[in-house]
């Protein structure tokens, strides 16, 4: 009885430190696919804004119509400047300007993904978001449900992104068919795959705040970050699933 006495304080506090972690985490995680879900509305809006504006796509255009300007070629590469800011700055940028650079982030991807929307018909491009948001709503509650842990997984998606974007920068070159289905079909499956694995890691550092002593301001900052991770998830699915299944004009 003495023993169990001395540990009742102890019990009490692992009580009450679950029961204030739970909250964080689930607010962590519902500030992630906030981020995400403004991010993909503003990228929707530029885009279908760009692809139904000639005089705006002009813009990107060179003056020989043949390709794309220095304006274009900046709209098309400059997301990788953004992530790669907003990853190696992290501790230094504050939240404004994360959310800024998030946002300006989503601009330029709603831009650049105006050309995709344009080389398809409107119809394939719904069907294949609709299918890409269920494939990614399922998997998502898959990763935030599971008690495995998808760690080693995880590292079998990174090696097979790895592939993904050496054999494309291969097939630029050779602008093989049959290459190119070959990477759109293991692209579904590592960015299917990437989702479960993405939401649980996120899902642990939700949790692992309190523990941790994360302020505030670094939890916030993070869960923009992951918003972009979840971002870029479901853009490359859904952009996989649109060269396998979508029907060109």
């Amino acid at each position: 009885m003495e023993n169990y006495e001395n540990q009742k304080p102890f019990v009490k506090a692992t009580v009450l430190e679950t029961s204030a972690t739970r909250p964080i985490a689930k607010t962590f995680m519902a500030n992630v696919f906030l981020w995400m879900f403004a991010a993909l509305g503003v990228s929707t809006f530029f885009a279908v804004w760009f692809a139904n504006s000639p005089a705006m796509l002009q813009m990107l255009i060179n003056a020989e119509g043949t390709g794309l300007n220095f304006l274009g070629w900046a709209v098309m590469l400059s997301p990788i400047g953004f992530v790669l800011l907003m990853s190696l700055r992290f501790q230094r940028l504050s939240m404004p300007a994360m959310i800024t650079l998030f946002m300006l982030f989503a601009v330029i991807m709603g831009i650049s993904l105006s050309f995709t929307l344009l080389a398809y018909t409107a119809s394939s491009v719904v069907g294949v978001f609709a299918a890409s948001s269920a494939m990614f709503g399922v998997m998502a509650v898959l990763g935030y449900t599971t008690d495995k842990d998808l760690t080693s997984f995880g590292r079998l998606m990174m090696m097979g992104l790895i592939g993904i974007l050496i054999a494309s920068v291969v097939n630029w070159f050779m602008n093989n068919s049959t290459l190119d289905y070959i990477i759109s079909i293991v692209g579904v499956m590592v960015f299917t795959g990437l989702t479960a694995y993405d939401v649980q890691k996120l899902k642990r550092i939700g949790e692992g705040v309190e523990y941790e002593g994360i302020d505030t301001t670094s939890a916030r900052k993070m869960s923009v970050l992951g918003a972009m991770t979840l971002y870029l998830d479901f853009v490359n699915l859904f952009l996989m699933l649109l060269r396998l299944f979508g029907r060109r004009d």
